[in-house]
């Protein structure tokens, strides 16, 4: 069962909408959705967030219905959370944070993101520990772990839970380093990372791109890794381009947290690639998510194009004079029928020409091994043959033009 509040600014339509996307999340986790209830408040009860009369209410219904999980669509308390403990005996009650850990929990597939997930689970759970939470140290080992005279059980779980929050942080920092040597390997080439909301086509997109082998399911939270392709645009346009973990409202702040060296491909990228559902009635609300999601990386600074994707979609069509009102220099594109990818190409080769360098060489006949070499990776856009030279005019990105320099000035 699906609780949300309307409260403040929040209308009953709004609230509605918030639901819906809480239910796509409640399937994802595996949870077969049976009802949702909406309370307005004027003000918020701190021993149970809605009234104390409505939560014993939706307790009781609950339990005729035969519900054993009750998601709330706004973040409860460590008080709340042990409040519905003591009153729901065989009806577990969760906030949306929860319920998204356990998603990223699912689709944990490498040593990192398991790393990541962990680390946010235990500090999520950390200050809501209950009596009901026993015996962790049967997971986390037997001897060195038990409880010292006067210890409670809780504080015995606290004590082992910080223990391993410190040694998950240290993975986390090796982890990082080895990302950082990787990523200095890779050079001075341009950058390309999509950011999106989850489910919006990032991984199609990427396919669409590079033609590459990238994992695709229509569930939220499908990539939780970062994938890294290099794309050949056009003779001088390479790029590289990264897909990383999708958006969604209200993300948990913990997760945002343990997630910043996969997030770091987007605070490092040359240009930002915001990939929204056109065909979404919530498009507007998606962007303003993932606006608010690059500021607190600190990434709202960058270079970025709107693309708006599944153009095919009969929704599309309905709200189409809204979307180019919305998105006035949006690339309107389907990833998944490969249509006007080459609109979106071209428009990430003029921005990167943007930066790009002309310069004029010079090479004797003789050079035909220089002169063939530095026509790689470059545009030549004027090729002049003269008595005793060839003289060329290239364009290229920076790091290219200084690398065809260096090696003519050997």
């Amino acid at each position: 069962m699906l609780i949300g509040v309307i409260h403040g600014e929040l209308d009953l339509s709004t609230v509605e909408e918030h639901l819906e996307e809480l239910e796509l999340l409640a399937k994802t986790a595996g949870a077969n959705v049976v009802g949702q209830v909406t309370q307005k408040l004027s003000r918020i009860n701190p021993s149970f967030f809605i009234g104390t009369g409505k939560a014993e209410q939706i307790i009781n219904q609950a339990k005729e219905l035969g519900v054993s999980l009750i998601i709330f669509d706004d973040e409860l308390s460590p008080a709340q959370i042990k409040n519905y403990s003591n009153l729901a005996k065989d009806v577990k009650v969760i906030d949306r944070s929860a319920l998204i850990l356990d998603i990223f929990n699912q689709h944990a597939q490498t040593k990192e993101a398991k790393t990541q997930v962990e680390l946010a689970q235990l500090e999520y759970m950390l200050p809501r520990l209950t009596r009901a939470w026993t015996h962790l140290e049967r997971q986390m080992g037997g001897i060195g772990t038990r409880a010292g005279a006067g210890e409670t059980q809780i504080e015995v779980d606290r004590r082992l839970i910080r223990t391993r929050i410190s040694k998950l942080k240290k993975e986390l920092d090796k982890i990082d380093k080895e990302r950082e040597t990787q990523s200095k390997r890779r050079g001075n080439k341009y950058k390309v990372a999509l950011v999106g909301y989850t489910n919006a086509g990032k991984s199609t997109l990427m396919k669409a791109l590079s033609g590459a082998d990238v994992f695709i399911q229509d569930q939220l939270f499908a990539t939780l890794d970062t994938t890294i392709r290099s794309v050949e645009l056009d003779n001088a346009h390479t790029i590289l381009l990264s897909d990383t973990v999708g958006f969604v409202r209200k993300l948990p702040h913990h997760l945002v947290a343990s997630f910043k060296s996969t997030l770091k491909e987007v605070v490092d990228a040359d240009l930002i690639l915001i990939v929204l559902d056109a065909s979404s009635k919530q498009v507007a609300d998606h962007y303003d998510t993932i606006k608010d999601v690059l500021k607190d990386l600190g990434a709202e600074r960058h270079s970025a194009l709107t693309v708006l994707n599944k153009v095919d979609q009969d929704l599309v069509q309905d709200q189409m004079s809204f979307l180019n009102r919305k998105f006035p220099n949006g690339i309107f594109v389907s990833a998944l029928n490969q249509l006007r990818i080459d609109n979106l190409s071209r428009a990430i080769t003029q921005i990167m020409d943007e930066k790009f360098q002309v310069v004029d060489l010079q090479f004797s006949y003789t050079d035909s091994k220089a002169m063939a070499q530095a026509q790689e990776g470059v545009d030549v856009l004027e090729r002049n043959y003269h008595d005793d030279h060839v003289h060329l005019k290239v364009k290229g990105s920076r790091h290219r033009i200084s690398q065809i320099q260096s090696t003519l000035d050997k």
